[in-house]
């Protein structure tokens, strides 16, 4: 690892390819042959704003062509950024004041790294890169970089870019003063979400980003506590200390002790214990990761960025669970398939109901009646009405069961899952999040020897020994812990599959109802409501009929 009080471990700064990147691409460090290096990413979303501009504006086309484009076009988007009386264009976004903010701190990079470099040369107290981020992190809070570029004079034979580098220098050399901005603050103060995001770009995968987000939560609790608010250690206002092995050691212990807690992540959960020094490690993966994207540098558009560009984000499993059956059509060829075998297994079933029957699942299904309604209206016991419901249903997921055969592939889905994906599970995929959340209601030994088995790759011989019990009851153990995910699973699939029934149901008769009536809502107060509803039914027979034909 080179020391980064080293003249000659600054890196070089490499040029952008084309004078336009300066305004969609942020510097990320990084390492080659254990050397830091700096490389260009680009930000996708500023990349297509810029493109957008190109194509719809023309005099930043025109200045595109031009000599001395790069600060040109930075006079372009500050005048967005800053002129209150423009208008705005039809094509142009809402947002497009902050996007030009953007596009001028992906441009003042270069300003950050140079002031950086500046303040080290004559002052090495801090590693260079911890002067970088204290740059970044002013530039990237836009209301810093709002107030700087209005108060920018062009009659100042100083560029803006002078004007931008001088303040970062003031600004860095500010900080180190009264020694206020630190790593660990950063590290502290940044937000899951923030630190997820960071992590993600920085190349990070499950288990590993949700291990280090439950691991920097009980670091944060000691740091605080040893550290940042023991005024015997560090005085108000003054600079963060760096943490030492007690603290880490002592963060580790809290990992270690809460990780089997109901509310812990399930990658966590799997996981083993750390050390230490393994927290160390984590929380300075978290800090290089939290430098290096720009987006989590600033605290003000994280999230609220990702929403108003439509960027991808985590999928909610909430959105998962209420997912209706039109979501479904659109998830794939596989899906479209299962939905379509579905369709046509359900309507020969209703094809098979009397009229009156229709009648029933039309009010109830379609039109929202409840039972007693129902039977009011057809002049019939509320008992019967739901005997009949009843009926109805059982032959729908009777067809559905038949359909699936949980029986027949549950055991090897549970089987394949434990080895491929316990420890990292799809939290995007409705069935391994069941299995997670029934994993959790395993018994503590059971969850032991599957996490020594599956995440730690433990052959049964060893776990035994791990555990001093015999290997017939680590095997029957193992046994005993898929039998009741098995039947957690399949318990769960039949919820889901009567669920569908019941969501198909109502989307079929409302439909018919919509198709009758030109509205959703049946005229339920008109007299002559027995005729409509006859001649609804007759018209969705009719429908079934000749969907039957075109078979």
């Amino acid at each position: 690892m080179p020391n980064p009080f080293n003249q000659e471990s600054i890196p070089r700064l490499p040029e952008r390819r084309d004078n336009t990147e300066h305004f969609f691409t942020y510097l990320m460090l990084t390492t080659r042959n254990s050397h830091p290096v700096i490389q260009w990413q680009n930000h996708a979303h500023l990349k297509r704003n810029f493109e957008l501009y190109q194509e719809r504006n023309q005099e930043l086309l025109h200045l595109c062509s031009q000599p001395n484009q790069c600060k040109n076009l930075a006079e372009f988007w500050r005048e967005i950024a800053i002129n209150n009386s423009s208008d705005s264009e039809e094509w142009e976004p809402q947002n497009r004041k902050i996007l030009a903010l953007e596009h001028l701190a992906s441009y003042f990079e270069t300003e950050c790294y140079h002031a950086a470099r500046t303040v080290w040369s004559k002052s090495s107290d801090w590693p260079w890169d911890e002067y970088l981020c204290c740059a970044r992190d002013f530039i990237y809070n836009f209301d810093n970089l709002f107030r700087l570029l209005r108060s920018y004079n062009l009659s100042l034979q100083t560029s803006l870019n002078t004007y931008i580098q001088q303040t970062l220098i003031k600004v860095i050399k500010s900080e180190a003063g009264v020694g206020k901005f630190s790593r660990w603050r950063l590290l502290a103060n940044k937000s899951d979400i923030e630190l997820q995001e960071a992590l993600q770009r920085g190349g990070y995968q499950e288990p590993y980003i949700s291990q280090f987000i439950f691991a920097r939560k009980y670091f944060k609790k000691v740091y605080r506590f040893n550290k940042v608010n023991n005024p015997a250690i560090r005085k108000t206002g003054k600079k963060w200390p760096d943490p030492d092995s007690e603290d880490f050691q002592a963060a580790a212990e809290c990992y270690n002790a809460e990780k089997y807690l109901p509310s812990a992540p399930h990658e966590v959960s799997a996981g083993s214990n750390i050390s230490g020094e393994q927290m160390q490690a984590w929380m300075k993966i978290c800090i290089a990761a939290l430098q290096n994207y720009p987006k989590s540098i600033n605290p003000q558009f994280s999230i609220e960025a990702l929403q108003e560009q439509g960027r991808e984000g985590l999928l909610d499993e909430s959105q998962l669970e209420n997912a209706n059956i039109a979501e479904a059509e659109n998830s794939g060829t596989a899906a479209r398939e299962l939905l379509n075998r579905t369709n046509s297994a359900f309507r020969k079933q209703l094809e098979s109901l009397k009229p009156v029957q229709h009648k029933i699942l039309l009010l109830y299904y379609g039109a929202g009646f409840n039972q007693t309604d129902v039977a009011k209206q057809l002049q019939v016991g509320q008992s019967g009405i739901s005997r009949r419901l009843d009926t109805i249903k059982i032959k729908l997921l009777k067809t559905m069961v038949e359909m699936s055969q949980p029986h027949e592939w549950v055991a090897n889905y549970v089987g394949g899952w434990l080895q491929r994906n316990y420890r990292a599970p799809l939290h995007s995929d409705l069935i391994q999040v069941a299995l997670v959340q029934a994993i959790k209601k395993l018994e503590s030994q059971e969850q032991e020897v599957l996490r020594l088995r599956y995440s730690e790759g433990l052959a049964a011989e060893k776990i035994a020994c791990h555990l001093s019990i015999d290997l017939s009851e680590v095997n029957d153990i193992i046994s005993q812990a898929q039998q009741k995910l098995q039947a957690n699973l399949i318990k769960l699939l039949n919820s889901w599959v009567k669920e569908y029934v019941e969501k198909w149901l109502e989307k079929f008769y409302q439909a018919q109802i919509l198709a009758a009536c030109g509205t959703p809502n049946l005229p339920v107060g008109g007299e002559d409501i027995s005729q409509t509803i006859d001649s609804i039914v007759q018209e969705c027979l009719q429908t079934l009929m000749n969907c039957k034909k075109g078979e």
